[in-house]
C-alpha cells in the first residue's frame, strides 16, 4: 500500500513537472527541450538491441515494450530529467532512459506500406531517372547522410555497405521539409 502511494505522488509530481516544464516553454520556446536544450522533437535512435519503453519516466514505472533493434529511429517528444518520452513509427510512445539513446541519424523506408513485394529504388543519384543501386523493401533501416530538404527532398543514405539517394517522403525519421547537410 505505502509503495503504490508512494508511485502515485512520484506519478503526480511528474505530471506536474511537466505540466509547469511546459507552461514555462509555452511563455518561451516550445521548441527547445528544458534539460538538453535540443530541439523538441527531434529524432535520434536506439543505441541497443535491447530498450525497455517505460509507461512513465522511472525505473518504477512497468515497462509496456521492449524494442530489440539498435539503429531504430525514434521521435523525442518531451524531456524529464535523464528520461525522453519517445515515439515509434508505429505511434507507440513510453519513456527511454537518454543514456540509451543515440544522435546517429537513422530512417525506416516507408514503414506504413503493408503490402508485401513493394520495394523502393535506391538510387545513384537524386533523380528519378538515375541507375538503381538496390531496392529497399519497407522498414529497412538506413543511415542518414543528408538530406536536401524542400517539396521535391532526397536523402542520401546508407544501407550496409551500399550508399545511394532516396525520396525524403518514403522515410520515417525524417521531417517533410528538414535539410541535413
Amino acid at each position: 500500500m505505502a509503495l503504490s502511494a508512494t508511485r502515485a505522488l512520484r506519478g503526480a509530481a511528474i505530471l506536474l513537472a511537466l505540466g509547469l516544464a511546459s507552461a514555462a516553454g509555452a511563455a518561451q520556446d516550445l521548441a527547445i527541450g528544458q534539460v538538453s536544450k535540443l530541439p523538441i522533437p527531434r529524432y535520434v535512435s536506439l543505441k541497443s538491441d535491447r530498450v525497455n519503453l517505460r509507461e512513465g519516466p522511472s525505473k518504477e514505472h512497468r515497462t509496456s515494450w521492449v524494442f530489440q533493434r539498435a539503429g531504430l529511429p525514434v521521435e523525442i517528444t518531451a524531456e524529464f530529467e535523464t528520461w525522453r518520452r519517445v515515439r515509434d513509427a508505429d505511434g507507440t510512445e513510453g519513456w527511454v532512459l537518454h543514456s540509451l539513446l543515440s544522435g546517429r541519424r537513422t530512417v525506416l523506408v516507408a514503414p506504413w506500406v503493408k503490402t508485401k513485394g513493394e520495394t523502393f529504388a535506391l538510387r545513384a543519384s537524386a533523380d528519378d531517372g538515375s541507375a538503381v543501386r538496390a531496392t529497399l523493401e519497407p522498414g529497412v533501416i538506413a543511415n542518414v547522410r543528408s538530406c536536401t530538404g524542400g517539396t521535391d527532398g532526397w536523402c542520401r543514405v546508407t544501407v550496409g555497405k551500399v550508399e545511394g539517394h532516396i525520396r525524403q517522403d518514403r522515410l520515417w525519421g525524417v521531417y517533410p521539409n528538414e535539410k541535413i547537410d
